[in-house]
Order: structure tokens, then sequence, then C-alpha cells
């Protein structure tokens, strides 16, 4: 088989809500990559949340693309954490429109604003192992201050519909956002998504557009999903992602994704 371009978001797809990375999982994906197959990590997740993973995978030289496509990094373990990235591989925006709107709706709201490879500047706490990395709570006026790779905003006590609400009223224009399976909001550069940045990868890769798989469970796999000659969704995502999907594997728990990855690692 010729080289595919597998390409798999980490939480609901690679590792359980719990977090737990499961045995047949971890084989199937070392499978892939003994196999001659290019895996490549696409996370909403920071460099700073994402290296851990990369590490529990065994995966240490490639690509992988996080902050929904804003950030992608060449895995290398001889530079420092393990990894570089050229200035036309993040795509930063000027968070203060969004922060502006955001503030005038929810007063109160949790914003955490990205700071690649150190991790977030708050406006409040976030619930405890919501976020990695340095967190640092300033100021709205110091939050606006500094473009940025991503937003986060978050109402942990709201439910969907009400957090879908206050989205909506919020009016964001100019940016990509996607709205997570919690009251989570994740908010990009305008025209930023992993399916972008996963073009990119794959021209670099000189993999044939034909053999590209990817295989995610959340609304900001959308895009991603689409982009794929094979795009999956796992078990556990939303119908309107099955809805985008090509086909549809087992739930993150009942390893749906080593499914997905055992025949490829065999033919």
């Amino acid at each position: 088989m010729e080289p595919h371009l597998i390409c798999l978001d980490i939480d609901g797809t690679t590792i359980t809500h719990a977090g737990e990375l499961r045995p047949a999982v971890h084989r199937a994906v070392g499978d892939v990559v003994a196999a001659g197959h290019h895996v490549v990590i696409a996370t909403g997740r920071s460099v700073v949340a994402t290296m851990p993973i990369l590490e529990r995978l065994g995966l240490s030289s490639g690509w992988a693309v996080c902050s929904n496509g804003a950030v992608t990094i060449a895995l290398d373990p001889a530079a420092p954490g393990g990894w570089s990235a050229d200035d036309e591989d993040i795509v930063t925006f000027d968070p203060a429109p969004v922060l502006t709107r955001l503030r005038a709706v929810v007063p109160d709201a949790l914003v955490a604003v990205e700071e690649l490879g150190v991790g977030h500047r708050l406006s409040a706490p976030y619930p405890e192992d919501e976020l990695q990395g340095q967190q640092t709570v300033q100021s709205w006026d110091e939050l606006m201050a500094r473009r940025t790779t991503r937003v986060t905003f978050r109402m942990p006590e709201a439910t969907s519909e009400e957090f879908a609400e206050v989205v909506e009223r919020a009016g964001l224009h100019g940016v990509s956002y996607a709205i997570g399976f919690t009251s989570w909001l994740d908010i990009n550069p305008e025209g930023v998504s992993k399916g972008s940045a996963l073009e990119i990868v794959r021209r670099r890769l000189h993999v044939e557009p034909g053999h590209t798989v990817a295989v995610g469970d959340q609304r900001n796999d959308l895009e991603m999903l689409r982009w794929a000659a094979r795009g999956v969704a796992m078990g556990n995502a939303p119908e309107e992602v099955k809805a985008v999907a090509d086909e549809v594997t087992g739930h993150v728990d009942d390893d749906g994704l080593a499914d997905v990855l055992r025949p490829l690692a065999r033919a």
C-alpha cells in the first residue's frame, strides 16, 4: 500500500474523555507507523497539551497540527521541548474584537488566550485540569493587547443550549470557531481549520489526496473530515459530525479508532 496520511483527533478519538489511551489504540497507532504510514495528530489542544499525548503514543518525528490548525509543528527530539515551528506555520489574530463582544454579552466569562509553547493568559481561573501549561490571570485590557493563535471561551455551569444561545448573541465575525462537547468554544483566525493545516502537511509529505484518512468526533473536526478522502466519525460523535463523514466507526470507549487503523496496518 502507498503511504497514507492518517490524521487523528485526540480527545474523544485517540484518548477517551477520561484521558485513557486504551492499549488496542496504542498498538494500532504503532502498527500503522511501522507499516510506513504518516500519522499526524490534529487537535484543538495547545502545543503544551499535545506533546504529552504524542509521547504516550511514541510519536517523536513527523508533524502535528495544534490549536485547530493555527499551529503546525515539526516533531524533533533534538529541539527544545521536542518540537519546532516556522513563522509560516503559526497563524495569529487580534483577539480584541472577539473579547470585546464576549465581555459585552457575558461580563464574567471565563476566557483563555493561548500563549504558544507556554500556556494561557486567563480572565479568571478555569476548572482544575482543563488547561495545561502556565496559567496567568490578567485584566481584559491585557488579554486584548497581543495577537494569539486561539481564544477559548468557557461557561462551566451552562447547559449546551444556554451556551449556544450566548455564542449566537455574541455575533462573532471575522474568526473561525467551533463549540465543543461541553460549554466550551474555541476561536481561531478566520479561514483556519485542521483541514487547512493538514493540506499543507499533505503537500510537504507528497501524499496523494486520495491517500488521506481523518478520524474525529467533534465540530472542530468537520473541515478535516470533509477534506480527507476517507473521513471517519467516531461512534460518540454528534449527528452533524457523522453526517459529513464517509463512515462511522465504534465509540471511543470501544476502541473505535483501532478498528479503523488495523486494516491499514495489515495492507
